[in-house]
């Protein structure tokens, strides 16, 4: 939320004139692009009378998602019959199977709005059957929202990946037309990470190389840092990596299971934001630095 809109919402609703499509991220359920609202449930009908299909189909959907007390809940039957009263206001033919234009309705903060409704498909959920996968990689739902926290809008943005692994963040930031690069210093993981982009015909450059060896520079990249779990990585291995990342990149997004923040600073960024993730056994933090 913070990262696509400047702001969060602890409803589970959140108003923004920046149009994010639910699709990128899979805490978006649904979004609507409010045409008309009022105070009233009968505004919303007068205005919805503007509304000119022709010979299109339509449907409209009650949104569940409210702020509404438990004794005011608009039950099941209520909600179809405001569904259909607005249908009879709407010049056009409801269609509830293959709609042409599926419309929303939703009350919060004591008004109604009504517009254009889109769900998300959960495409992130595809992703999670790859020909090759990793035991302690993230999960394809962490793995979208890094990718969109490091790269909130795509357009003329580039990033890379230094430590891409098996490439799950590459496959979720190239699906949502990240332009994003990958690398990792392992030829068989790296094998691995082009076998997964081939499966979803997805493409980029992927090298095999360590990240001191990167002379090009970046306006993002995302860095999963070695687990003291299974791995001997030194704190003096971990700064180089946190240094050469300040050196090709403007922002980082940064996940680790060990504290490293005093790495972090010592190698020149600053601690934006943060959060934290949970993964079986594995609590992970997610650190945006710039």
């Amino acid at each position: 939320m913070r990262s696509f809109f400047g702001k969060q919402s602890d409803t589970g609703l959140l108003m923004s004139e920046i149009a994010v499509h639910p699709d990128r991220s899979p805490f978006m359920r649904e979004r609507i692009e409010v045409l008309y609202e009022g105070d009233r449930l009968e505004e919303i009908l007068e205005q919805v009378e503007q509304i000119e299909l022709r010979d299109q189909t339509f449907k409209v959907i009650f949104v569940k998602m409210n702020d509404l007390a438990p004794e005011d809940k608009i039950e099941f039957d209520e909600q179809r019959v405001i569904e259909r009263e607005i249908g009879i206001h709407i010049e056009g033919e409801a269609d509830v199977r293959r709609p042409d234009h599926v419309f929303g309705i939703l009350t919060w903060g004591g008004r109604w709005y009504f517009g254009s409704y889109i769900k998300s498909k959960a495409v992130w959920l595809t992703h999670m059957r790859k020909p090759r996968n990793y035991s302690i990689a993230l999960s394809t739902r962490v793995a979208r929202a890094v990718a969109n926290i490091a790269v909130p809008v795509p357009m003329q943005v580039t990033a890379i990946d230094p430590c891409c692994g098996i490439g799950t963040v590459l496959v979720e930031a190239l699906s949502m037309g990240i332009d994003i690069v990958g690398r990792d210093s392992n030829p068989f993981v790296v094998q691995g990470t082009r076998e997964n982009l081939d499966h979803f015909h997805l493409q980029t450059d992927v090298v095999c190389g360590d990240i001191s060896e990167i002379s090009n520079h970046y306006d993002a990249a995302v860095v999963d840092m070695p687990y003291n779990h299974f791995s001997h990585t030194s704190s003096e291995a971990q700064l180089s990596l946190l240094q050469h990342t300040r050196r090709i990149a403007d922002k980082a997004v940064i996940v680790t299971v060990g504290a490293i923040d005093e790495l972090i600073v010592s190698a020149g960024f600053s601690i934006h934001d943060r959060c934290t993730t949970r993964k079986g056994n594995f609590i992970r933090q997610i650190i945006v630095c710039t």
